[in-house]
């Protein structure tokens, strides 16, 4: 009987399941320059940064994924690949063929940047390697950027800490089968093994030490390639991938660590080298050093238009010793989020779209969240809170440049939220300039609970807040001309594996007005509820905070 897509596209990128996939550390020895002794591709296969006429196609060789060398396993040589490209799953119709070279100084990554192909289309993907041949990925084209397009299906996705629990989350979204995925950040994380434990105890473990040098990140990498459910979901659909802090170190800021360290622009240069050795990114990502271009734009015809930004490279330091704070250095004009280039960037784009939607892919908090509902305002100097003058430039120049449905799309936070963005937040009744989608982690800080209402205490004097869960999911979107409809998507625990999907909320925001509309309030089912809400508020500053 033949294999359905989704049958095919969800085993080739996985062989086992998450629980019992053990990978071995390689022995140390000379370098070998043999052939390749067993299948390389244990990682899987991605694509990414779709535009009208190509993508970029992503594998890495890894025979012994968890070598702790970070190498992978391969000998130390160039490897030739080569890779199909077939307008059907089966490869009847492959449209494009080449070769390619994998090389020990990229960590036998590959990087196939296409262009020239029609625009809107569905492709398939392999790679072949001495006698091995990678999973079946998915992939499409944008639409051509002169194209009135009917609909897209988005996803959006952030905080995968392996430690907490199993990516289930990634399978149910593959399922899906979304045609753009976005990872908001925070991909991966850096702590050894007992280092950063959810309350119950960690049901995996990290191998390695923390991350610090390039054969650490190379390995930590590796380890979360391995997982079947995050194959399946890379797999499936073209990424947009955009970092926060965990990829390199918790809550770095530019060129300032979290703790003093000497070492740190070399750490942060190895994190970077390592990053675009394992997503599939453009060349024009490259790292040169300590710093990587990663701010850049998607279109979706004229449909959307997907402001991917960088809100850690560039920043000031955080104000006050970093946390919740009432903090002066939160309001001084001078202070940045994102850099000044990077900002002017972002506002000619704001001034030259001529899209329906103007989706802004990023990473930390965008809204105003002050935890006191007292006359000071307490709030996360890790956020934009913590850079007010920024928010609230950036706020202006999408009001000032007339966009016509500007929406925030945001990770780090490990749970749900849904909130109307403002010109003025001490101002209940100010005009709704703007919506901000939140998605929950995939694994991060466990289980979690879901919270009857589907709101948060902090709303009593945050009115613009809409919306809280406390589980971990993704997000589901469906985007048209007429509205972006956004699906919250729980699950009722991830310490094991296999669970259900379900809509925990649906919210619609409809052309040309901002703002929030509840259409689907549905607790989920078997989930851990909080009954009392009234230490959730010191709960949440404890779940941002608390990191080791």
């Amino acid at each position: 009987m033949p294999l359905s897509r989704r049958t095919l596209l969800l085993t080739s990128a996985a062989g086992a399941t998450a629980a019992t996939t053990v990978w071995p550390l390689a022995a140390s020895a000379a370098p070998y320059r043999g052939p390749l002794r067993a299948n390389p591709f244990t990682l899987g296969v991605a694509s990414g940064d779709p535009d009208p006429d190509g993508f970029v196609l992503w594998t890495r060789l890894a025979p012994t994924p968890l070598a702790e060398d970070g190498l992978g396993g391969m000998p130390y040589r160039n490897v030739v690949v080569t890779w199909e490209l077939a307008a059907d799953e089966r490869f009847r119709k492959v449209v494009r063929r080449g070769v390619t070279v994998a090389r020990p100084d990229r960590a036998h990554s590959v990087h196939v940047e296409l262009d020239g192909l029609s625009p809107g289309r569905e492709f398939f993907y392999r790679f072949h390697a001495e006698r091995h041949t990678s999973p079946v990925g998915r992939t499409r084209t944008a639409p051509r950027r002169s194209a009135q397009v009917s609909a897209l299906a988005m996803s959006f996705v952030s905080c995968s800490q392996y430690e907490h629990g199993y990516f289930t989350a990634y399978r149910r979204l593959a399922e899906d089968e979304p045609e753009l995925i976005l990872h908001l950040g925070d991909y991966q994380y850096e702590y050894k093994a007992g280092q950063y434990v959810i309350p119950g105890g960690n049901p995996r473990d990290h191998e390695g030490p923390e991350t610090v040098t390039l054969a650490n990140y190379r390995q930590r990498h590796a380890q979360y390639k391995t997982d079947p459910d995050l194959q399946a979901a890379h797999a499936v659909a073209p990424w947009a991938v955009v970092w926060d802090d965990h990829e390199t170190e918790n809550n770095w800021a530019d060129e300032v660590p979290e703790q003093p360290d000497p070492h740190f622009l070399v750490r942060r240069a190895a994190a970077f080298q390592a990053y675009y050795e394992n997503m599939p990114l453009r060349r024009t990502s490259i790292p040169r050093g300590i710093d990587m271009q990663l701010y850049r734009r998607l279109h979706w015809g004229r449909l959307a238009t997907f402001h991917m930004l960088d809100t850690r490279q560039y920043r000031d330091d955080q104000g006050c010793g970093d946390g919740y704070k009432d903090c002066p250095a939160a309001i001084d004009p001078a202070r940045s989020i994102t850099g000044a280039e990077q900002e002017k960037w972002l506002l000619d784009g704001f001034r030259r779209s001529t899209a329906r939607w103007d989706v802004l892919g990023q990473q930390v908090f965008f809204g105003q969240r002050d935890n006191n509902s007292g006359p000071a305002k307490v709030l996360s100097m890790d956020s934009w809170d913590g850079y007010q003058a920024s928010r609230d430039r950036i706020t202006r120049g999408w009001v000032d440049a007339g966009v016509r449905n500007p929406v925030v799309l945001t990770g780090d936070v490990h749970a749900h939220w849904a909130d109307d963005l403002k010109l003025n937040y001490d101002d209940p009744t100010s005009k709704t300039v703007g919506t901000e989608l939140v998605c929950s982690s995939i694994t991060s800080g466990g289980d979690g609970a879901d919270v009857p209402g589907g709101n948060h205490p902090w709303a009593a004097w945050n009115p613009h807040l809409r919306f809280y869960n406390n589980q971990r999911g993704y997000v589901r979107t469906t985007i048209t001309k007429d509205s972006l409809t956004a699906d919250f998507v729980t699950l009722p625990y991830v310490t094991r594996a296999d669970a259900p999907a379900h809509t925990r909320a649906r919210f619609v925001i409809e052309d040309r007005v901002p703002g929030l509309n509840l259409v689907a309030d549905n607790p989920t089912p078997g989930a851990s509820a909080l009954r009392s809400t009234g230490d959730l508020g010191a709960a949440t500053v404890e779940q941002e905070t608390a990191r080791p």
